[in-house]
């Protein structure tokens, strides 16, 4: 466990969180929140849908997704604050978008808590017999709730060795598959032909290409945690700034690249499920020749879905504890320990764990449609959200305080507008798709209850505070803090 440090001290129940996290860590957990489990089970199932085209649907949602960044990187470096972008939201567009938001994106991550025990738990599993797997899940949601409740620091060096992992993983994939593919790697030599047998490039026409986006872009969901862990960091300018100038770079090779290369390696209409011993990366490294590529594939999908738990736990938290500074939640969710860690805010996360915990119990075979029907279209919404804040937010900030603009959206407000036209379009084609359907469905009703919650609060609970002095209020906490780390 990382030893608080001086910065992290502080007294029980002050309600300030700490500027714990350091340089290393803020790098890491930009790097690896880009990279989760859905990158090495999802892509076969969308590879048999779109083929080789698979690769321009990458390239389509990464992009999509660095605008996203790059407006959050805008917002952030402004004005950092522990909400990020619900708090902007709520500067933006008013009080019903900041509860909106904080509370479906800690919807959100509740969920995966839940979902992302469940998954490890199943492959754990597989090695550790004997053991049923709603105990192993419930045994993983307990150490990693420990490690968030010790302090800050710990969360960020669990996540600074799990994201190392991971992207040692991808890295070594990728010079591996080059060499193989170009014929330098014993048995290789393959060349690009998989990318244009069997059918070319569009097998099932361009169109396809269009209809795994959706799915997509839930394999990216993370990379904007950056922004909230920034304000327990000692320069949460220059590491958002950092991270979000990065995400060009990181989305192209861990993600475009990699899958560049399992679609040349492995045929596309080989028929993948999401089974890690199906997953292409798993039959891509086979066909290298590396040996227990299984193991190690099941090792890398076990790191990072434990990662993504850590980090879930994480966001929960702070998002929530966010939304109770603004009177948005129970004011008792800001008690803090003395490492500045807000207990109840980080148990108030595991909920919808146990929950998901007691239905793999009972109903083992529906736990998983269950979850991600829960969560579905939650994190467009998210996305949603930030690009119409952001529109509203630049306007303000060239006008009252354009010195703050340190990062600018590019083209503004030409790529909002289009960031915006093309979230809309993927929600409205959520619809059309049978298999997402569903998911859409749900996350509207979701969407539904919580805006029924906050006519109940702004109705019958206590006044809302003004986000500009709340953000204030943080700031200057957070310069305290950093001075005395």
């Amino acid at each position: 466990m990382a030893e608080a440090t001086a910065g992290e001290r502080t007294q029980e129940g002050q309600g300030k969180l700490q500027a714990g996290l350091k340089r290393r860590h803020m790098t890491m957990i930009s790097l690896g929140g880009i990279i989760g489990a859905g990158l090495f089970v999802g892509t076969g199932p969308i590879l048999n849908q779109a083929g080789p085209a698979t690769i321009l649907t990458y390239l389509l949602t990464g992009t999509l997704l660095i605008l996203i960044m790059r407006m959050l990187g805008e917002m952030a470096v402004a004005r950092p604050s522990v909400g990020s972008f619900s708090d902007y939201s709520r500067i933006a567009l008013g009080n019903w978008a900041g509860f909106a938001i904080g509370w479906l994106y800690w919807y959100f991550w509740a969920i995966v808590v839940g979902f992302e025990a469940v998954v490890a738990a199943g492959i754990l599993g597989q090695y550790i017999p004997g053991i049923p797997p709603w105990v192993m899940a419930f045994i993983l949601v307990l150490l990693l709730t420990a490690t968030n409740l010790y302090s800050v620091g710990s969360y960020g060096e669990f996540e600074f060795w799990f994201a190392g992992i991971k992207v040692v993983a991808i890295l070594i994939f990728i010079g591996l598959a080059a060499l193989f593919v170009i014929g330098l790697w014993p048995g290789g030599g393959v060349g690009v032909s998989n990318l244009y047998d069997e059918g070319g490039f569009f097998p099932n026409g361009p169109l396809a290409m269009f209809s795994g986006v959706a799915t997509v872009i839930f394999a990216f969901v993370g990379a904007e945690i950056v922004t909230i862990a920034a304000a327990e960091s000692d320069e949460p300018g220059r590491n958002v700034a950092r991270a979000t100038n990065a995400v060009i770079y990181r989305v192209l090779i861990f993600y475009v690249i990699s899958v560049f290369f399992v679609a040349c390696i492995v045929p596309w209409d080989t028929g993948f499920t999401d089974d890690v011993l199906k997953s292409p990366f798993t039959l891509a490294f086979g066909e290298i020749g590396i040996p227990y590529a299984p193991l190690f594939m099941n090792l890398v999908v076990l790191t990072a879905v434990l990662s993504v738990l850590n980090s879930s736990l994480y966001t929960t938290s702070r998002m929530l504890f966010a939304l109770t500074r603004h009177n948005d939640a129970p004011g008792f969710l800001t008690k803090t320990t003395r490492r500045g860690v807000p207990i109840w805010a980080i148990l108030a996360g595991t909920i919808f764990a146990y929950v998901s915990v007691g239905i793999f119990y009972f109903f083992p075979e529906e736990v998983f449609t269950w979850l991600i029907n829960a969560s579905g279209a939650i994190a467009l919404f998210v996305y949603l959200l930030i690009a119409i804040s952001q529109l509203v937010m630049r306007r303000r900030l060239e006008r009252d305080n354009p010195e703050a603009l340190q990062i600018k959206m590019w083209f503004y407000p030409w790529l909002t507008y289009l960031s915006i036209f093309g979230i809309v379009l993927v929600l409205g084609a959520m619809f059309f798709i049978e298999g997402l359907r569903p998911q859409i469905i749900a996350s509207l009703i979701s969407l539904g209850v919580i805006m029924v919650a906050y006519l109940l609060r702004r109705a019958f609970g206590p006044p809302q505070r003004d986000p500009a002095a709340v953000i204030s209020e943080e700031t200057t906490a957070h310069g305290e803090a950093a001075r005395n780390n």
